[in-house]
């Protein structure tokens, strides 16, 4: 009799794991176009230093929005939301997949610009849609004000 513990799988005659090259992922030009990848992203103690150093603001009971020209012609994203803006980490992760999805869409839009998205103690409490309009009156604003910097 023929005994195998329960944790160990068991061999299937003729199943193995795969063997050869793994296939990589294949780029589509309409998906791709609106990622955020990790050069779309304030990284950096510095990168976020330079944008606190002279910001260019924009402010509502939901979020301030610190701005500053960037050289490398692509915006890029940072985000400072607090315990104090949302208790919960699930509200937080919410709040920042919002602001990801929106700065996504408006990417093209706002050229070279540096931004920092800080949550205000309000944001928790509100819906999406409320979220996504007062994020988009931010990029519009900013990208008027930068523009004369």
């Amino acid at each position: 009799m023929d005994f195998a513990p329960a944790w160990l799988p068991k061999r299937v005659a003729g199943c193995s794991p795969p063997v050869g090259p793994r296939v990589g992922r294949v780029w589509r030009p309409e998906v791709d176009s609106a990622r955020f990848s990790r050069r779309a992203r304030l990284s950096s103690k510095a990168d976020f230093r330079n944008v606190f150093a002279q910001p260019v603001k924009s402010g509502d009971p939901y979020f301030t929005v610190l701005a500053r020209p960037n050289t490398l012609g692509f915006p890029r994203l940072g985000l400072a939301i607090s315990r104090k803006s949302a208790p919960s980490a699930v509200v937080r992760n919410r709040i920042k997949r919002i602001i990801r999805e929106s700065f996504r869409h408006h990417q093209p839009a706002l050229g070279g610009l540096d931004l920092v998205v800080i949550g205000q103690p309000k944001v928790g409490t509100q819906a999406n849609e409320v979220l996504f309009t007062s994020l988009q009156r931010h990029w519009g604003r900013l990208r008027r004000r930068c523009a004369h910097v």
